[in-house]
């Protein structure tokens, strides 16, 4: 507990945002399905994973865990990818 307190409260903030970010996708995700009445993957989806991923990736940098940077740093490739995929199928 002492050495939650020696971390400063900003790297909190990025920790508890980025998982906020990450967290919120699903339910992104699940509202598009409801409406549709089928699976949907919304592009708002990706977004939010690469958004999430991205401050996840510079909060397990920081707690120098390379387990935690590595995943995170992995995903956002396919957040990207999945991005440009989804920009060349709609022209946008």
């Amino acid at each position: 507990m002492k050495e939650w307190f020696s971390i400063p409260a900003h790297w909190y903030i990025v920790g508890f945002s980025g998982q906020a970010l990450f967290a919120s996708r699903f339910l992104v995700q699940w509202l598009a399905s409801e409406r549709r009445h089928r699976v949907v993957v919304p592009r708002a989806f990706w977004y939010l994973s690469l958004l999430g991923g991205a401050a996840l990736l510079v909060y397990a940098w920081q707690k120098h865990d390379p387990v935690f940077a590595i995943g995170q740093f992995l995903g956002l490739f396919i957040y990207s990818r999945n991005l440009t995929l989804a920009k060349r199928e709609t022209g946008a």
